[in-house]
């Protein structure tokens, strides 16, 4: 241990910007592609705009900025249990996965969200395929 007084549980949520005015866009990939069911903001922070997101424990926060740029390189990353039925569903809704081998254990791609923010997604290779794994 580090001799901190406390340790970390786990992360709540990863927080991306979005232009401002753009929820239903927003809706629409998050919810309407990727699944996600939308969580009611309390009602201070609703005033701000944006929007929230969950999926089997996974939170994702969408918070309006007015001078928005996407995140290129900053992502949040999310671990899928089929990853090539994921990058065949975004294909046919017009978002193309970018295919990235360097990541050891694991298969993954990138995809950009509708503002264009970075999104990474991965898979764990299966045991033989995955020297982390054992």
């Amino acid at each position: 241990m580090s001799g901190t007084p406390h340790r970390f549980e786990r992360l709540h949520h990863v927080q991306v910007s979005m232009p401002p005015e753009q929820e239903e866009t927003a809706r629409a990939f998050y919810s309407g592609v990727l699944g996600m069911t939308e969580v009611e903001k309390p009602p201070a922070l609703a005033r701000r705009g944006g929007a929230w997101f969950r999926a089997n424990g996974v939170e994702l926060h969408l918070g309006v900025e007015q001078d928005f740029r996407p995140a290129k390189k900053a992502h949040p990353a999310f671990v899928v249990d089929d990853l090539q039925r994921l990058a065949d569903h975004l294909t046919a809704h017009g978002t193309a996965p970018r295919w990235d081998g360097d990541f050891p254990g694991h298969s993954r791609f990138y995809a950009d969200d509708p503002f264009g923010n970075r999104l990474e997604f991965l898979q764990p290779l299966p045991d033989d395929d995955n020297p982390q794994a054992s």
